[in-house]
């Protein structure tokens, strides 16, 4: 209740202190234009929470309905823009009054007209910085809520080992993470691209980790000849995230999370995909062979079917391995420093689908960091590796902003 009470109390000072700072940015209009920017103002502020209290009241009937997404991403989208934008500038706006106060207990002189005007337009300094940064995160959110959220990029990668079979040497693996299909609301064609750019890329392997659906097995019926369509010349493989299995809507209705869960692992096998499970193949390439390993999903935090001795059955102490893990943190807890799988392939944390990434610049930025430890790209430490995909799709934020949407291609060279 506590924490109920403080939420509304921050969201009732940044609508009131954000509306303030619009008043004293629109002092100079005339009475009617803003008249018109206080009731867009306040316009908004009631289509925001009116559409998320409706979802609030609705959420039973919501999570057992999965064509309802669209109206859940357009209230979670329209929500990240007004009160977000409401939120930037609110700061901003407070920064500029503490600035105002602090100036002004320092300010003795008196001011002519010339110089009272200087003295406000340099004390409108962090209004105007504050509505030039809402402006750009408005603009931004836009097109990642519309564009952004279908501009899939390829993200590549060769990583060198001492001992990989000659038999690899130069394998391209492609890994998709997270399509999070029920998300799309049927943007077929939209999404097409993503399928076209993974064919594309003419891979040995395609892997994919985990979080084909957000609740409901449903949600991929439509996509299964888009999926099976995906090609690999050697092989396809798969594995399940922690949406997969149904917990989030059906947890309370058993009969019909068993169902659900059935059907998943038919359409991994409808798709083409050898799903593993707590589980190892070997593959083969001449006289040489590789072990793959795929488990089930665990992380912290989470319901954990990962079974780590189960997976590692059948593996020996000298194959090169890879391993298939929907959540980094099994890496973690599991692999790094305590076994030899060499790779490790993960999802799960999308890049929060917000951040910026400069290489160039040694700027790399999610707010997901805040979780995770390591949330993207490629993490190298002694001579094993992790690689973590950011999300072929998305979830409850309707798009992606700075971050977008994967598809990673690996090659793996043999040193030497």
């Amino acid at each position: 209740m506590i924490r109920l009470l403080i939420l509304i109390f921050i969201v009732i000072a940044v609508e009131i202190y954000a509306f303030k700072g619009m008043r004293h940015m629109t002092a100079h209009w005339d009475l009617g234009a803003r008249r018109i920017a206080t009731i867009v103002y306040w316009l908004s502020t009631v289509v925001c929470f009116g559409l998320t209290f409706y979802l609030m009241s609705q959420r039973q009937n919501f999570a057992m309905n999965y064509k309802s997404y669209g109206l859940f991403n357009f209230t979670i989208g329209f929500f990240f823009l007004v009160f977000v934008s409401k939120l930037l500038f609110g700061t901003f706006h407070l920064i500029n009054d503490i600035v105002s106060v602090v100036i002004s207990w320092f300010q003795t002189k008196p001011l002519v007209v010339d110089e009272d005007y200087q003295k406000v337009n340099r004390l409108q300094f962090f209004n105007q910085l504050g509505l030039g940064i809402t402006g750009l995160y408005a603009v931004s959110a836009l097109y990642g809520f519309t564009k952004g959220k279908y501009g899939f990029r390829v993200c590549q990668e060769t990583i060198y080992f001492d001992d990989l079979p000659a038999g690899f040497d130069g394998l391209k693996i492609v890994q998709v993470s997270d399509m999070h299909l029920g998300s799309f609301n049927g943007a077929l064609e939209d999404v097409q691209a993503g399928f076209d750019l993974v064919n594309s890329l003419d891979a040995d392997y395609v892997f994919f980790t985990g979080d084909l659906v957000n609740n409901f097995s449903d949600e991929a019926e439509p996509w299964i000849p888009m999926l099976k369509g995906i090609q690999a010349k050697r092989g396809k493989f798969s594995i399940l995230g922690n949406h997969d299995y149904g917990d989030y809507a059906l947890r309370p209705y058993p009969d019909k999370q068993k169902a659900h869960f059935e059907r998943m692992l038919q359409i991994h096998e409808e798709a083409g995909f050898k799903l593993l499970r707590n589980e190892s193949v070997k593959l083969e390439s001449g006289s040489d062979s590789i072990r793959l390993l795929g488990t089930e999903n665990w992380g912290k935090g989470f319901q954990q079917y990962g079974d780590f001795d189960a997976t590692m059955q059948g593996a020996e102490e000298g194959e090169f391995k890879i391993m298939l893990s929907h959540d980094p943190t099994f890496w973690e807890e599991h692999l790094l420093n305590k076994t030899n799988v060499q790779l490790t392939l993960s999802g799960h944390t999308h890049g929060a689908q917000f951040g910026v990434e400069l290489p160039s610049l040694g700027i790399k930025f999610s707010p997901v960091s805040l979780r995770y430890k390591r949330w993207g790209g490629l993490y190298t430490e002694g001579k094993q590796h992790l690689y973590i995909n950011r999300g072929f799709g998305f979830l409850a934020f309707p798009g992606r902003v700075g971050m977008p949407p994967e598809i990673t291609l690996l090659e793996l060279r043999r040193k030497g």
